[in-house]
């Protein structure tokens, strides 16, 4: 009964981990396009992530089948709550660790890293290692460099759409209390030039010491503000990754709860879907400066473009049972359009890469430990 216990606990917490880490990852563009501040967005993310994990519960059935271990190691083994619980106790501890970090990584690699290091101590060199390459590894290596070609494609085409319809665009300058919108010929090298800055100063009691500077689109589409009609949309397509993540990322989490007995899936979900809720409201400050500020700087427009690509992705991928991973799909997305306007900090992507390359093998020793502790004692 002791080790039931001990397997809902882990579960709930790699669920609250998961959250800390991935909740923003939908929203990060909301935040980093200054159209929303950080409450509304995490806000927004767990309303929407919490409807996903709702859904997942009739749409997402084998993910549930690809992470209980069922085919990577053998079934009886995906029986026993000690090896259950190795795995969701050292993906956890490797997602919650770096949530702290502020580096977003995979919950899904962290997963397949838990469920080959519990799966070698359990049974050696019984685990199926064609199995992980064909389910797991294949689609986690292919999703981001899919989501960098898509998203530098989307934002390219939306660029020559906005050029041939002649869209107008102009920089909104904050100074003290007064707004003033300036037309990009009037920029200088990018900047806003000395005179509109004399004008602004004029009106303006004093000048902060932080000018804020943001892209706004001007022109009307059928009587509607482009620029509201942007908003709007960019809220819808943040809220759509984030339901994608919910939906995809429950059934994981869930599927470590299988050998609890008597316990119903439509349970587990909902306190799954309770852990990534609150490890998200909690913990997910630093992953939002890193995805929405770090990466690359974003305007409204390409903020729009990233999430439709991730949303797109990964709602496809939760369909057909593929474990892509929202992380490496945003990633991808945001870094993508980085590359298009040459403003992607490689520094930063060169981090969450190295991350990425050392969560399979940490995750793996973790869970090793786990579940050498769990049946030694």
């Amino acid at each position: 009964m002791a080790i039931v216990v001990i397997l809902f606990i882990t579960t709930c917490f790699l669920a609250y981990a998961n959250g800390a880490n991935d909740n923003f990852k939908g929203v990060a563009t909301l935040f980093g396009s200054g159209t929303t501040s950080y409450r509304n967005a995490i806000s927004w993310a767990t309303i929407t992530t919490f409807m996903g994990s709702v859904c997942s519960i009739f749409l997402a059935e084998q993910l549930l089948k690809n992470f209980s271990g069922k085919g990577l190691v053998p079934v009886e083994v995906t029986a026993e709550p000690e090896f259950l619980a190795s795995v969701a106790a050292g993906a956890g501890i490797t997602v919650l660790l770096t949530a702290l970090r502020g580096l977003p990584i995979s919950t899904t690699h962290s997963l397949v890293g838990g469920l080959v290091g519990a799966g070698f101590m359990a049974v050696g060199s019984q685990v199926n290692v064609y199995f992980l390459g064909k389910t797991f590894f294949i689609p986690l290596l292919i999703s981001p460099l899919l989501a960098i070609c898509l998203a530098a494609l989307l934002y390219k085409g939306f660029r020559s759409i906005k050029n041939y319809f002649g869209i107008n665009k102009e920089w909104c300058a904050c100074i003290g209390e007064t707004r003033k919108f300036v037309p990009v010929s009037d920029l200088v090298n990018g900047e806003i030039s000395q005179e509109i800055v004399s004008q602004l100063h004029h009106h303006a009691s004093h000048i902060d010491t932080e000018t804020n500077c943001q892209l706004h689109y001007t022109s009307n589409v059928l009587g509607i503000n482009l620029q509201k009609l942007l908003d709007s949309g960019h809220y819808i397509s943040a809220g759509m990754v984030s339901f994608a993540r919910g939906l995809n990322d429950t059934p994981k989490i869930v599927a470590l709860m299988a050998a609890i007995p008597m316990f119903a899936v439509e349970y587990g979900m909902v306190a799954v879907a309770l852990g990534m809720a609150i490890g998200g409201l909690l913990n997910a400050r630093r992953i939002a400066e890193t995805m929405g500020k770090k990466i690359t700087p974003l305007s409204h427009g390409q903020g729009f473009a990233a999430n439709l690509v991730t949303g797109f992705m990964v709602i496809v991928a939760s369909r057909f049972g593929v474990p892509v991973s929202t992380t490496h799909c945003s990633v991808g997305s945001l870094f993508g359009i980085g590359l298009i306007t040459q403003k992607a900090d490689k520094r930063v992507v060169s981090n969450i890469l190295l991350s990425w390359l050392l969560t399979l093998p940490v995750a793996a020793l973790l869970s090793a430990v786990a579940y050498h502790l769990l049946t030694a004692y």
